[in-house]
């Protein structure tokens, strides 16, 4: 029992050392596609060397994550997680000394090789809740996240409208204090009695994949947590320069919309779907969700000004809720010995639409950087997003409205 305490009781750690992660990637969130353009000569060619930087990173992860994942069932999360964080500091230092683009490449792979964060910080909350709380401590590192990004990247923005190196030194700062944290603070979460063994065949990404898919009800949660993902990434990945090709927003005006996305974060995955959670299933938020969110996307494209972006930003209430809904959904459906190597192969999953979505919406958007401000065929990339997300919104609300429909039967039967 007192071992059990210590576990949870070590959730505000976890939660401080993904405030912390996430602060160190918000800072240079805003100020990346500026540093980028320094190399380049055009609008549409800092597009795709931002797009080609953002896969680089993603193409690394995809094939770490899961190594991580396993090596984080074998020796315990701590150490993987603390691998992770000494790795992005040095990333964010170097970038910050980059003085050719391929320089700024390189460490990006380096970076994604290393970092497995998300998926270690993911596998430690599963090993320290039961499954019924899970979705409610998702939704609390979500709103860590949140705070990262309320934090960090007004602080990037700033800094980046003086000179847009100062916010990578700022966040390799952060993220090796946090690893000295890490160090001296973290507990490990995974006893000795469920560990397991390495082995690379589970280690290999697309095993990984495979082994999820033979999950009872997994894999269609799975087609739709990964094209909702890719919807997010093309956003991402188009959100920065866009604005600055519609509106001329500075990374002090994107530092300031993220703030609100943040906020909007916090108080809905650290308060309002504990709320909503008692009033319905988890898996019915999903669902309004996904369809929130097909019509966000749709929407940011749409408008001719800038303020509405922050109308749609407050409106899409139930978009903040997919992710950590479907996380607790799969999370559910996993040996609890096995959550390492399944949160590695769900980043894996996220790895591959961090891949594909730059690919996707960085060359769409090239095409259309010379329209003039305003101009709604810049919104082309939006436009992509929420025709992946309707597609991911259709499945969720086939599949999940006739799981709910077996439950309701169920008693009855």
């Amino acid at each position: 029992m007192a071992s059990t305490r210590g576990r949870q009781a070590a959730m505000p750690f976890i939660m401080i050392t993904v405030l912390l992660d996430m602060m160190s990637i918000g800072i240079i969130a805003p100020v990346l596609p500026k540093l980028i353009g320094t190399f380049m000569d055009s609008g549409a060619g800092t597009s795709v060397a931002y797009g080609l930087a953002q896969a680089a990173f993603a193409i690394a992860q995809f094939f770490s994550a899961p190594l991580l994942g396993g090596l984080s069932d074998k020796h315990g999360r701590r150490p993987v997680l603390l691998l992770g964080l000494l790795g992005m500091a040095v990333n964010f230092f170097v970038t910050a000394l980059a003085t050719e683009f391929w320089m700024l490449l390189a460490v990006r792979v380096m970076g994604g090789a290393v970092c497995a964060n998300i998926a270690v910080a993911n596998a430690y909350v599963a090993d320290i809740t039961e499954p019924h709380d899970r979705a409610k401590n998702y939704g609390l590192l979500g709103a860590m996240f949140g705070v990262g990004f309320i934090l960090g990247p007004v602080m990037g923005g700033i800094l980046g409208d003086h000179n847009v190196h100062w916010p990578f030194l700022l966040a390799g700062t952060l993220t090796l204090l946090n690893c000295v944290y890490g160090y001296f603070v973290l507990p490990e979460s995974l006893p000795l009695e469920r560990r397991r063994e390495f082995t690379l065949a589970r280690a290999n990404p697309f095993t990984a994949l495979a082994q999820l898919r033979q999950l009872k009800g997994v894999e269609m949660l799975l087609w739709v947590m990964g094209l909702s993902i890719l919807a997010q990434f093309c956003l991402h990945t188009s959100w920065f320069l866009y604005t600055e090709f519609k509106f001329g927003w500075t990374p002090k005006d994107n530092g300031l919309s993220l703030f609100a996305v943040g906020m909007m974060a916090v108080l809905v995955q650290g308060g309002l779907l504990r709320q909503f959670q008692k009033i319905m299933p988890t898996d019915k938020l999903v669902r309004i969700g996904l369809v929130s969110s097909t019509i966000a996307f749709a929407a940011w494209g749409l408008v001719p000004e800038g303020w509405m972006m922050y109308v749609i930003i407050a409106a899409n209430v139930f978009g903040y809720m997919v992710q950590p809904g479907l996380q607790s959904l799969v999370a559910n459906a996993v040996d609890p010995t096995r959550q390492g190597e399944s949160m590695g192969a769900v980043s894996s999953i996220n790895s591959v639409a961090a891949v594909l979505g730059p690919l996707m919406g960085s060359p769409l958007l090239a095409t259309v950087s010379h329209f003039p401000q305003g101009d709604w065929r810049i919104g082309a990339p939006f436009y992509l997003c929420a025709a992946i997300q309707a597609v991911a919104a259709w499945l969720g609300l086939r599949y999940l409205g006739r799981a709910g429909n077996l439950r309701a039967s169920a008693p009855a039967a």
